[in-house]
C-alpha cells in the first residue's frame, strides 16, 4: 500500500554520512534490499540502479529508477526509497552549490560512458587532491549529467485532496480500470468537472496519468522479474496480448524485449 508521509517529526535529517563530507562530489555503491524511512539530505542525491530497480517516492508523485536510468532528488526533498530485491545501487551525493541539475525531482537516462565514470568514480577514495585525474573526471561526469536528458518514468500524484485521494486509490488498485465517469461519481462531480482538475494538476488526460501509472508499475514487475501473465492480470488488463499492445505503445518493444535491453548485459 502507497505510504504518504504523515508530518515533518518523521522525517530523517542528514541521513547517512555523505551529508556530513565536504567533498563537493561523494559516490556509494550499496546492495539494498528494504526501504528507507522518510527523510532528506543537505546534498543534492542521484540514485543509480544497476541491478533492479529503485522506486522513490516524494510528496509529489513516484519515481521508478530502471537499469541504465538515474533519479534527481535536489537538496532538502523529503523523500524515500523502495527497493527491488537484491538491488545494486550506486548513490551519488553532489552539493547544490557546484551544479545546475534540475530544482525538482525527475529521471536522467545515463549513456554507458556515464555509466562507468560513476563506477570508476565510486572505487577511488573520497578525497581527492586539487587537479588530480580523480576530480577532472569528476568534473567531467558533472557537466554530462547536467547535459542527460529525461525520461518520463513517474507517476505525479498532486496536492489537490481530491486527486491525491484518487491517486492513494490508483496505486492500491492499479487493476481497477473503472472509468473517468465512474470516478467522477465518487467525488460527487462530473467528468468534464473531473477531467480538468486532472490535467489541471497533473498536467495530463486520465488516460495519460492512469498509463503513467500502469507504466511505473510494469517496470518495477518485470524487474522482479515477475511473469507477463501475472503482471497483465495485476494491473487490470482483459489478455496478456492487451497488456503487451499497451507496453509497446509506451516503448516500442514488447515487455521481453524491453527486459533484454534493459536487464540482460
Amino acid at each position: 500500500m502507497m505510504k504518504f508521509r504523515q508530518d515533518e517529526q518523521s522525517v530523517l535529517t542528514d541521513f547517512g554520512p555523505a551529508d556530513t563530507l565536504a567533498q563537493p562530489m561523494i559516490l556509494q555503491r550499496e546492495s539494498h534490499h528494504q526501504e528507507t524511512p522518510w527523510h532528506k539530505h543537505k546534498k543534492g542525491q542521484l540514485i543509480l540502479a544497476l541491478q533492479g530497480t529503485v522506486t522513490s517516492y516524494v510528496e509529489q508523485g513516484m519515481w521508478l529508477v530502471p537499469p541504465k536510468c538515474a533519479v534527481w532528488i535536489p537538496s532538502q526533498q523529503v523523500h524515500r526509497n523502495a527497493f527491488a530485491p537484491n538491488s545494486d545501487v550506486c548513490m551519488v551525493f553532489i552539493d547544490v552549490a557546484v551544479t545546475r541539475l534540475p530544482d525538482s525531482v525527475c529521471t536522467l537516462a545515463l549513456t554507458p560512458l556515464m555509466r562507468e565514470l560513476i563506477l570508476h568514480i565510486a572505487t577511488l577514495p573520497i578525497k581527492h587532491e586539487p587537479g588530480s585525474q580523480a576530480e577532472r573526471m569528476v568534473q567531467v561526469l558533472m557537466e554530462l549529467l547536467e547535459q542527460a536528458p529525461q525520461e518520463s518514468f513517474d507517476f505525479p500524484i498532486p496536492e489537490e485532496p481530491r486527486l491525491r485521494d484518487l491517486a492513494r486509490r490508483l496505486l492500491n488498485q492499479p487493476d481497477d480500470r473503472r472509468t473517468l465517469a465512474q470516478w467522477a461519481q465518487d467525488y460527487a462531480m462530473s467528468e468534464r468537472t473531473l477531467a480538468r482538475l486532472i490535467r489541471q494538476h497533473a498536467q495530463l488526460t486520465f488516460g495519460q496519468w492512469r498509463a503513467r501509472l500502469h507504466t511505473v508499475l510494469a517496470l518495477e514487475k518485470l524487474a522482479q522479474q515477475r511473469p507477463i501473465q501475472r503482471i497483465s492480470d495485476e494491473l487490470g488488463y482483459e489478455s496478456v496480448g492487451a497488456f503487451i499492445t499497451f507496453f509497446k505503445k509506451q516503448f516500442g518493444c514488447t515487455p521481453k524485449q524491453y527486459q533484454r535491453q534493459r536487464w540482460q548485459h
